[in-house]
């Protein structure tokens, strides 16, 4: 298997809920384990958060998941933002993406021409989650 690179996000409570969500987005096989299922918490409370989620599509996108462990701080959305991004060739896939993830969301910047010239956009996810959306080559 070649090295590749993938965000990770973390949740409080919703890791199982938020990646069913992104399986809905982007399609694709999800596995899902829990504290409980490897007794990696003393915690009974936590026996049924996910300890880690992986989510992998036939196109090749990785996304990865964990509930943070009570006892560990949690902030959504100060430290991390997932970036989409392709040619004008992805732009179907892409926009369909950027309207998925848009439902429910909140839409930081529209999906539109940037000063670089290509089409960007930012959405915060109806988990709060920060999407960045490229598409090189395509204005607007």
């Amino acid at each position: 298997m070649p090295t590749r690179l993938n965000p990770y996000l973390g949740f409080r409570d919703t890791a199982r809920e938020a990646m069913e969500f992104y399986r809905s987005v982007f399609g694709g096989e999800l596995t899902v384990s829990t504290f409980g299922d490897f007794q990696a918490s003393d915690d009974p409370a936590e026996k049924d958060k996910v300890m880690h989620a992986q989510l992998e599509t036939p196109g090749g996108l990785v996304l990865m998941a964990s509930d943070t462990p009570n006892a560990m701080s949690y902030t959504p959305g100060d430290n991390f933002s997932v970036s989409l991004s392709g040619g004008p060739d992805s732009e179907a896939e892409l926009r369909g993406y950027w309207d998925k993830l848009s439902d429910g969301g909140n839409v930081v910047e529209p999906l539109a021409t940037a000063p670089w010239g290509d089409a960007f956009g930012m959405v915060a996810d109806k988990f709060g989650t920060m999407w960045l959306v490229n598409i090189a080559g395509n204005a607007g």
